[in-house]
């Protein structure tokens, strides 16, 4: 049995801007690259040094500068920020200006890029029952008309997708857990994951669990594309080489080789990374997200903040409220019996929030209690009765 083997790379939105990032993507193409995948990020893994370009701008950018490699997302969510009618939408049109070359790459999310704007972060379960949903109802906006859809999780009333291309655009599903690993072999074109796990993950748990996804709908391995990302780092020497890796260290190394590099890290309280200001090559289509660099490096080192001076910066954590609820007596948010009032000089404890349905202040000194004010000729009434 022959298995086709194609090379890609994979733009990491986390690690370049959007100028450099498509620089490099057209590079990719100019030097072999059989597909450019473009990560989505709303937060980068770092803030120091860290980028964040949305993937569906860039990769019509991309298009428009390339003629060849296949272009994607690995991966995005069509869960939580992005809606998948609007996904539907925007890969459609990207199918329909760029045919045959266009990936819509997909995953169940990660609470640094969705949960940062207020959704409630949802266990894998849920999240894995909206992926299957989000797919299904962008299968029916791509091949019928009209579609009204009364979901979970998503609802349409008489949507159309008006400008489709002739050949619909593959669906990739990323996954790190035998449940989106079965989807993929059930419904998706393509399947991915990455490197840096321990191989039993994948001989055990992963490879069974696409053979079983597949199995259930009668379909074989010739039917779905099977996509590694595999990190890289270019360099003169072993040492040179392992010292650009740090960037994606979390991602890439095994157990051990974390240990290792562990060890020649910088000592604890200060944080750093390399940043590459030359070219970087990687592969995605089989191997990706390259951190692949020249030899010419910077670091950036920084210190974290002492444990006291986070203390006193949590201790002032108050919720935002309007000026005519400023002084207005909170609920109390200690363990206390009904009925027992808070001992003088006692706070809230540091970083509590009031809830969010409650515009009220944080119990703390900056925002003093007030006595109930009695209505005039209240005691007279009382003594009355």
């Amino acid at each position: 049995m022959t298995i086709p083997l194609r090379l890609g790379y994979k733009a990491s939105a986390e690690q370049f801007g959007p100028g450099e990032l498509l620089d490099f993507a057209v590079l990719a193409e100019e030097v072999g690259f059989d597909s450019v995948f473009v990560s989505d990020h709303l937060q980068p893994w770092l803030h120091d040094g860290g980028h964040a370009p949305a993937s569906v701008p860039l990769l019509g950018a991309l298009g428009a500068r390339t003629s060849r490699v296949l272009i994607g997302t690995s991966v995005l969510t069509p869960t939580f920020r992005y809606n998948p009618t609007v996904i539907a939408q925007e890969f459609a049109t990207l199918g329909a200006l760029y045919p045959g070359r266009v990936i819509l790459g997909v995953g169940t999310g990660e609470a640094l890029n969705e949960a940062n704007l207020g959704f409630a972060w949802p266990d894998p379960p849920e999240r894995f029952q909206r992926l299957k949903e989000a797919l299904g109802l962008i299968d029916r906006l791509w091949s019928e008309e009209r579609v009204s859809f009364d979901g979970t999780f998503y609802t349409t009333r008489n949507v159309t997708i008006y400008d489709r291309p002739d050949e619909r655009v593959p669906v990739y599903i990323g996954a790190a857990g035998p449940a989106a690993t079965r989807l993929a072999g059930r419904i998706a074109d393509g399947f991915i994951t990455t490197s840096g796990k321990k191989p039993e993950l994948y001989t055990d748990t992963l490879l069974p669990a696409l053979d079983e996804g597949l199995r259930k709908e009668g379909r074989t391995r010739d039917d779905i594309d099977t996509l590694m990302e595999v990190k890289v780092s270019l360099a003169d020497t072993l040492e040179e080489g392992r010292e650009k890796t740090r960037f994606w260290a979390p991602l890439a190394l095994s157990p051990d080789e974390k240990m290792r590099s562990r060890s020649s890290a910088p000592p604890r309280g200060s944080s750093s990374r390399t940043i590459p200001t030359s070219t970087s090559s990687g592969s995605p289509g089989t191997s990706s997200r390259a951190s692949a660099t020249s030899s010419s490096t910077t670091r950036v080192t920084t210190r974290r903040p002492s444990s006291a001076a986070t203390a006193r910066r949590s201790s002032r954590v108050c919720a935002s409220v309007s000026a005519r609820d400023r002084h207005r007596p909170t609920r109390p948010l200690g363990r206390r019996r009904p009925g027992q009032a808070r001992r003088r000089g006692e706070v809230a404890p540091a970083g509590r929030r009031c809830a969010p349905h409650r515009p009220r202040p944080c119990d703390s000194p900056g925002h003093p209690r007030r006595r109930r004010r009695v209505p005039p000729g209240a005691s007279a009434r009382r003594r009355r009765r």
